[in-house]
């Protein structure tokens, strides 16, 4: 099978994009997990993620069918609570259709509680557990993007394991399949040690576009297919942009590859979304997209995703006085100063280039001189980020390098909320 795929991508080459404008550094190898189990029923691809304010998704996958329910409790093999979800399948040039798809919501939740879950029902086998988020801070987020299913993306989610967090940001670019969708089964029993204990909140990325002109007319198809997350919650029409809450924490996660322009739904979305947030119970305000829209990486310049989405969007974001936007797509980190309308401004939101997890692209080491003295830090190696927010003013930010299996603190800054600075106020 994996041999047909490799010539299937060879045949459709021609047809794609070509988004590889520079030569990148060979990285470490590839790899293929197949499943822990052979009994078809078992539960694997296991990960969570948020729905609302005490909610959560369950998502898994059978190779055969059986009942989406999901039993949970607080205490290890006893289960007060049940629910029952959907399940769904997806062909793919009809040479691939997935397993079962499950998605069950359970909640109510308590905050900062550990909870013990088993998919597909009592009599399941295999018990999981989650946290919850905490209902007060600090909150705790890891930041990863362009991750993979390299030698070098295990080593990026050993990292962050060892790392006590409530919350996994990804910003897009998540398991590289490109076609080969065997790639997102790897993908997705690699994550599924820390995406079944902490809840993963993702956005797409160019990787997951998967289209073919003729062949395969639907984008994203694997993408929203496995990965839900909570667009309708927050009054979005698309899986490829939504907003959630963490406390005093407002997310908003937009979609690079989806229409962004002025009158699209994705604008009309963040307009509405914006002008909804209370910055005294949310005084955290950031976002995360795919397609930086600042970068002085020699990668990824001049993109339409980066130019025109900055163009129509920066100054919504401006307005509403984001503090943090995390991008990935260039394989490198690179910590940007407040910015606004690409010179310094101390009421503008701090971007943060993070697509460095462990692709299998490698990494990309040229960057533009002179540094722009809008940039403050930029290193092209693979590493995670650990952002602490404190309380409702203070939060402070590191980025690890994770170079020769070391986790290496690299870059730290100590951040102000925007809410908290009078002289920005609107």
């Amino acid at each position: 099978m994996v041999k047909v795929w490799n010539l299937v991508a060879i045949m459709l080459i021609v047809l794609l994009p070509n988004v590889s404008s520079y030569d990148r550094p060979a990285t470490r190898k590839n790899i293929v997990m197949h499943p822990s189990s052979n009994d078809p029923v078992s539960p694997e691809q296991v990960h969570i993620s948020l729905v609302g304010p005490d909610k959560m998704r369950i998502s898994w996958i059978t190779k055969n069918s059986v009942m989406p329910t999901v039993v949970y409790g607080t205490t290890s093999g006893k289960y007060e609570g049940s629910a029952n979800g959907t399940s769904s399948s997806y062909h793919y040039l009809m040479i691939y259709r997935s397993g079962q798809i499950n998605d069950v919501v359970i909640g109510p939740l308590k905050p900062n509680t550990v909870y013990y879950y088993k998919c597909g029902g009592q009599s399941s086998t295999q018990e999981f557990n989650f946290k919850t988020p905490p209902s007060q801070f600090p909150i705790r987020f890891a930041v990863a993007g362009d991750l993979g299913t390299t030698e070098w993306s295990k080593s990026t989610l050993d990292h962050v394991s060892k790392w006590e967090h409530d919350v996994f940001i990804l910003p897009g670019d998540l398991s590289y399949a490109d076609l080969l969708q065997p790639v997102w089964d790897t993908f997705g029993r690699m994550v599924q040690p820390l995406a079944s204990k902490r809840p993963w909140m993702v956005t797409q990325g160019n990787h997951e576009v998967e289209l073919i002109p003729v062949l395969h007319r639907q984008s994203f198809t694997a993408y929203n297919n496995r990965w839900r997350m909570p667009f309708e919650e927050s009054g979005s029409s698309s899986n490829l942009y939504y907003s959630f809450n963490v406390f005093g924490v407002h997310f908003i996660m937009l979609g690079s590859y989806a229409d962004f322009e002025p009158g699209s739904d994705q604008y009309q979305w963040l307009e509405k979304d914006l002008k909804s947030i209370d910055r005294k119970t949310t005084p955290w305000l950031m976002a995360v997209i795919h397609a930086p829209w600042y970068n002085t990486n020699e990668a990824h310049q001049g993109e339409k995703e980066s130019v025109d989405m900055k163009q129509s969007m920066e100054t919504l974001l401006y307005n509403a006085r984001v503090d943090l936007v995390f991008a990935g797509h260039v394989h490198a980190y690179e910590r940007f100063n407040r910015v606004y309308q690409d010179k310094f401004d101390k009421c503008g939101p701090v971007y943060i280039n993070i697509g460095d997890g462990g692709n299998k692209e490698g990494l990309a080491k040229n960057y533009r001189d002179p540094t722009p003295a809008i940039s403050l830090f930029r290193e092209a190696s693979f590493g995670h980020g650990q952002l602490v927010v404190v309380n409702a003013s203070h939060a402070q930010w590191k980025w690890q390098r994770n170079d020769d299996d070391a986790s290496v603190e690299r870059d730290s800054v100590w951040l102000t909320s925007l809410s908290a600075d009078s002289s920005c106020h609107i």
